[in-house]
């Protein structure tokens, strides 16, 4: 017996689709809220530390920066220090740092350098952030690691 379409969602069916929402929900939730206070830490920055007109942008550079240390650290400690609730990851990582790590504002940074005629400038904060982002993720994973060795017996 087949299940007709009036019941189906995106060809599966109906009551299936409904428990697949329910599992998936708090999963959602947490990544939004995590996002607005992410989001909202990184527009904090942006006020207090506002760019000039084709100057380097700082805020966003520091934004990436510290965010990709922090992911670096966090990774290490939920997978392999300590079990976290399954909400953690999607709340802090996706949500939060994710939110805050803003590399969407970074390329319009860049085409707003190159638009301001500072190619220069636009193409060097684009190696730097990139470079700066990766070495930031590494140097907190095996900072994270380090200590944690030398705390053990």
């Amino acid at each position: 017996m087949t299940v007709p379409e009036a019941e189906s969602i995106g060809g599966r069916p109906a009551h299936r689709w409904r428990s697949e929402w329910r599992a998936q929900a708090p999963v959602i939730a947490v990544v939004a809220l995590g996002g607005a206070l992410g989001a909202s830490a990184r527009y904090g920055l942006t006020l207090a530390w506002p760019t000039p007109a084709g100057g380097f942008p700082w805020a966003t550079w520091w934004t990436n920066v510290s965010g990709c240390a922090v992911i670096g650290v966090f990774m290490v400690i939920i997978t392999e220090v300590r079990a976290v609730h399954r909400l953690v990851r999607p709340f802090f990582g996706t949500g939060v740092l994710g939110g805050f790590t803003t590399f969407s504002t970074y390329a319009v940074d860049i085409r707003e350098l190159l638009g301001a005629g500072r190619p220069g400038l636009g193409l060097g904060y684009l190696a730097a952030t990139l470079c700066a982002a990766l070495t930031a993720v590494w140097l907190g994973s095996a900072a994270t690691r380090r200590v944690l060795i030398r705390r053990q017996p």
